[in-house]
Order: structure tokens, then C-alpha cells, then sequence
């Protein structure tokens, strides 16, 4: 798919490839074809001949969305180089550690990403964000723009770039949370990323000369190499409705964070990377989308399902229904019920250990009949109450209804040493609480020996990049608000 990529770039030099927006909205182009293709080729000059990168070499990556990040995955690629992905989010000791196992030849940074390493590491705290001193990872590099804080810009070629690297091998290590509490270092070789983008492509079939709007590398590598053009999404939500306003693409694919506060839609919807809940798709399909998807995906292995609004909406049991694995996806359940998936696309290994084809995806599902995957939620988000294991996944679908934005059910430590279940509820803007308490009470009282033990009306702490709902915060939140509301009676 990435040598496809190059070809198209190569082949329609002067037509735009990706697209940013204006505050009002209107389309600008970041780069054209050609220009990413020569970019991409600058860099794969410099990486070889300058720096001495070699296949197998580890390049860490520091650099946000965009073309350069697009140049130089290509230029990694055709060398066939590892590129490690320095996400901020991570934090810097699960870098530091990390990396250990494969420290990286060279760092590209950006500026934005040497100050959040730097100088404004006190800022970008605050956002969640931090990088260890990058100098302490390797030999540091500066593309794009560069500031009195920067490294030395990458360094020019007077010669070309190799010629492209063709066996296999590691391709991409993204750090991440898994499936377990110790956060872990996700191995693609090149044959998996392959997979994967071939499998967006297939789900999402991109078609030339028109219009994706989405930032995701499994999203902007195919529609690319389709001949479509990308528009990075806007990060501020009224102005990502101006740019879609103004674009009116065939093809969307935002996170449910991202989908939630836009009223305007057009063409085919796409969500995932977090929960998305039919009422969402609803929702999307209301704002005027032709069709809704839904897309459970993972770093280890993206996309593995999809499901679309009609079919979620249609499903009135138990769970989050989650749709019929994608073609090549094999699925199995381990003994506590943990949703095992294998595929071309699954990743390799984590970084460090050995290979191992099946992806324990740390969710409890069920498959019915049909095959379809049914799930019923995280392992480690069970709730202990009165010796009875309470799976939040099975029961949280119920409660989104109209008028609710987020919903979760947490475990809050009660003083006799068990648990409280306790429903989170977060309304849409407008919605009378009323009257959405007086909805809810029919889908809590379905949920017989699984009742919640408090209804709280507020808002759902979100984490990390993808806006998921954070669990432990929740409970923090929901066990304050508890013993405010115990207090205040008490006195």
C-alpha cells in the first residue's frame, strides 16, 4: 500500500493531496502530490546518506500530523527502517523503557514536539503531555521549521535516495496502554501494516478525485494511494462543522468525540477508537450521513469489525454489538470469556517478546450465531458487588438514549468494604434532567440484579488522545459527589 502510495503521489504531482481549513472553514492546501512524493524523497536521501540510516535501523518520530509525518513514514519505509512512534501521551518513562529494547539511530522532531520535551514541559503537563529529553533517546534531528530550542535541521544529500527497500521486517512500534496495566510497545512488521491498510481500503473503498476527511495514518495512506484527497480534521468542533460544511465529503472517519458535537453530515460516516453507541450513529445518520459505521479497531490489529447503525440499533439484548469480524479476521474466547483475535494485519509482537499470532484484547465478548462479535466490556472494568461480577459493557448500551451523550457504570468503594454500582449519566446540551432521569428509569430497571445503586447526572471524564471514557476518574468523581450529597443530609 505504501509503494502503491508513492506511485499515486508520483503520478499526480500536481493535484492536492492533503487539506487543512481556515478558522471559517474554507479549504487550504498543505501539500500537493508532488510535493509530499519529493519531500519524501529528500528525507530518504538524507536518513541514508547523511545520517547512515540502514534496514532495520530504529527511527524515532516526534513529528504531529501532517505532510512531514506522511514524508517521513515513506522515506522509512522505502529504507526499511523501524520507525518508533514518540507519542506524548505515552509518557516519558514508558519511553525511556521501552526504547531501551531498540534505541533508535536517529530522532526526528518537529519544534512543537523539542518543546514539549524541553522548555514547555511544564505547560504540556497540564495537557497530558510529556517526552523525556529526547537527546537522552539518541542523535536528534529538527525537521520542518526550526527554533533557537531546535536540534540541527535534518541534514541535506547531494545524492539520491536508494533504491526501495523490499524484504520484510519491522515497520512501526506505537506505544501503548494494551491489554494490560503495564503499558507496552506495539511491534507492525511491514506485512501487517500492509494488511491493515488493505483492509481500510476494502471497508472503506476510497474513490479517486473526491474528498476523505480524516487524520489517521490507516485512514490517510489508503484514500491517498486511491487518489483521493485528504483533509486533516479541524481540532476545534465548530470549526471542524464549518469544514464540513464547506467540503461535503463522501468519506468521514472521526472518533466519537470528534463525531459528537457535529449537526451536519454528509456522505459515509466512520467511527471508532473509542466507544461509539447506536444512539451516536443515530445520531450521524439524523445530521444527514448516508450511512453510519461503527469500527472496532485496536493498535495490535486495525480494523477488526464494523458494524453498521441500522444493524446496532436493530440489537435489543445484552452488550455492544459490534458487528461481524472483517474478512480475514479470526476470532476465539479464551476461558473467561477475553475476545482473542488473529489476522494478517495483527501485529507481530509486542517489542521485546516473542511473536504471538492470536491478540488478547483484554475485552470480554461473546460471538452469537451469526458470528457476530457481542461485546460486554473490559476484563478490568469489572464490578464486585455483593460477590456478583458486574460486567459495565454488558449494560451501558441501554442507557444511551437520546438525549444522553455518554453514560458508564463504575464501582465506588462502599464503607462496609464492597462496592457501589453507580450510573454516570452525562445529558446532551439542552436536555431537560427531568425528564431524562424519568427515561432512564425503564432501561435501569431492566437491568435486574445489576441495578445500579445511584444515578448521577454530570460529566464523563475523558483520557488520552482517542477521548475515552476514564474509568477511574469516574468512580473518583461519582464517590465525591456521593459523599457530598451525604453530608448535606446528614447536616
Amino acid at each position: 500500500m505504501l509503494d502503491q502510495l508513492a506511485r499515486t503521489l508520483r503520478e499526480g504531482a500536481s493535484r492536492p493531496a492533503l487539506l487543512g481549513t481556515t478558522r471559517r472553514g474554507a479549504p487550504r492546501v498543505l501539500a500537493r502530490c508532488g510535493d509530499l512524493a519529493a519531500l519524501a524523497e529528500r528525507y530518504a536521501a538524507a536518513l541514508h546518506h547523511a545520517h547512515g540510516l540502514r534496514p532495520g535501523d530504529t527511527l524515532g518520530v516526534a513529528v504531529r500530523p501532517g505532510p512531514r509525518a506522511l514524508a517521513v513514514l515513506l522515506a522509512a519505509h522505502r529504507l526499511g527502517l523501524r520507525s518508533a512512534v514518540l507519542d506524548p501521551g505515552a509518557g516519558p518513562e514508558v519511553l525511556r523503557a521501552r526504547l531501551a529494547l531498540a534505541p533508535p539511530a536517529l530522532v526526528l522532531a518537529d519544534s512543537a514536539a523539542q518543546a514539549v520535551a524541553g522548555w514547555a514541559r511544564p505547560l504540556a503537563r497540564r495537557a497530558d503531555l510529556a517526552l523525556p529529553p529526547l537527546r537522552a533517546l539518541g542523535p536528534v534531528a529538527t525537521v520542518g521549521p526550526r527554533h533557537p530550542w531546535c536540534a540541527r535541521p535534518l541534514a541535506g544529500a547531494r545524492a539520491p535516495a536508494p533504491a526501495p527497500y523490499e524484504g520484510d521486517g519491522d515497520a512501526v512500534v506505537v506505544f501503548t496502554s494494551g491489554t494490560t496495566s503495564a503499558p507496552r510497545a506495539v511491534v507492525h512488521s511491514r506485512a501487517s501494516l500492509a494488511a491493515g491498510m488493505r483492509a481500510v481500503d476494502a471497508l472503506v473503498r476510497p474513490r479517486p478525485g473526491r474528498t476523505v476527511l480524516g487524520g489517521t495514518t490507516f485512514v490517510l495512506v489508503p484514500a491517498l494511494a486511491a487518489g483521493a484527497t485528504v483533509a486533516l480534521p479541524a481540532r476545534r468542533p465548530a470549526v471542524l462543522q464549518r469544514q464540513v460544511d464547506r467540503l461535503a465529503p463522501d468519506e468521514t472517519y472521526l472518533t466519537p468525540p470528534q463525531l459528537r458535537p457535529l449537526t451536519r453530515l454528509t456522505g459515509r460516516v466512520w467511527t471508532g477508537s473509542a466507544p461509539a453507541d447506536a444512539a451516536l450513529l443515530r445520531r450521524a445518520k439524523q445530521a444527514g450521513a448516508s450511512e453510519a459505521w461503527g469500527v472496532y479497531a485496536l493498535t495490535e490489529l486495525f480494523p477488526a469489525a464494523a458494524v453498521e447503525e441500522r444493524d446496532k440499533s436493530a440489537h435489543d439484548g445484552p452488550g455492544d454489538l459490534l458487528g461481524h469480524p472483517l474478512p480475514g479476521v479470526r476470532t476465539r474466547l479464551g476461558a473467561d470469556g477475553e475476545l482473542l483475535l488473529t489476522a494478517p494485519a495483527a501485529r507481530d509482537r509486542y517489542l521485546g517478546e516473542a511473536p504471538d499470532r492470536w491478540v488478547r484484547t483484554g475485552d470480554r465478548a461473546r460471538l452469537d450465531p451469526d458470528g457476530r462479535i457481542v461485546l460486554a466490556g473490559r476484563l478490568k472494568d469489572m464490578v464486585l458487588r455483593r460477590a456478583e461480577n458486574i460486567y459495565p459493557g454488558l449494560y451501558e448500551p441501554s442507557l444511551h438514549l437520546p438525549d444522553v451523550e455518554l453514560a458508564v457504570l463504575v464501582g465506588v468503594p462502599a464503607p462496609d468494604g464492597d462496592e457501589r454500582l453507580v450510573a454516570l449519566v452525562q445529558p446532551r446540551p439542552g436536555a431537560d434532567p427531568h425528564r431524562l432521569r424519568a427515561a432512564l428509569r425503564a432501561p435501569l430497571a431492566r437491568m435486574g440484579t445489576a441495578r445500579p445503586d445511584a444515578l448521577l447526572l454530570g460529566p464523563v471524564p475523558l483520557t488520552g488522545r482517542s477521548r475515552k471514557p476514564d474509568r477511574p476518574a469516574a468512580a473518583r468523581y461519582c464517590a465525591t459527589r456521593l459523599a457530598d450529597s451525604r453530608s448535606a443530609a446528614a447536616s
